[in-house]
């Protein structure tokens, strides 16, 4: 018998690996939040397929999406990644990189780790949400606005309240699975 999966990932065998793999699974490790802060940055303005087809490339030129090394990149580091046609070449998206890597550690060691910060948004419990095939999910949420404007305020960039709602989304912070979709 042939699983449901959600509407949106019908289709695009990269966005069906995502939505299976991935999308909405809780997700606690600093370094995969920071990846993906990184990559729904990224993802503003363009369809989400773009970036999962440019994943590993800006895997490989982000130092691994490091905010170690991020933090520490500069002006010739990116203007050398505004030359390579594998990465998203939208210079203030890549001068964001180092901006959210400082802002990142920050948060780190303020609050022990990122995931404790994020997850304490909502005391560590997944809104899950119950919505029809093919319906229309939100863009924003009280939560995603009440994040972006606290993520702003501690430096971060490319984090308003649209690209935050669905950072929360690919986290599982939110799962939005549609109510018939075996992976919810």
């Amino acid at each position: 018998m042939k699983k449901e999966r959600c509407l949106w990932a019908e289709g695009n065998e990269l966005l069906q690996q995502y939505h299976d793999e991935e999308w909405g699974k809780p997700h606690y490790d600093d370094a995969y939040l920071f990846e993906f802060l990184i990559l729904e940055g990224m993802q503003a303005g363009l369809n989400w397929s773009i970036v999962l087809k440019k994943r590993e490339a800006m895997r490989k030129a982000f130092f691994q999406f490091s905010p170690d090394k991020l933090h520490k990149l500069t002006t010739t580091q990116i203007d050398k990644m505004m030359t390579n046609p594998e990465l998203i070449r939208h210079r203030l998206k890549l001068e964001s990189l180092q901006k959210n890597a400082i802002a990142f550690l920050n948060i780190q060691k303020e609050f022990g780790s990122f995931s404790k910060y994020i997850w304490g948004f909502t005391n560590q419990e997944i809104i899950v949400n119950h919505y029809k095939r093919g319906e229309l999910f939100p863009t924003r949420s009280e939560l995603s606005d009440a994040i972006s404007k606290d993520l702003k305020k501690r430096g971060f960039k490319f984090v308003g309240t649209t690209i935050v709602y669905a950072y929360l989304e690919a986290i599982g912070i939110i799962n939005d699975h549609e109510h018939d979709c075996d992976w919810k």
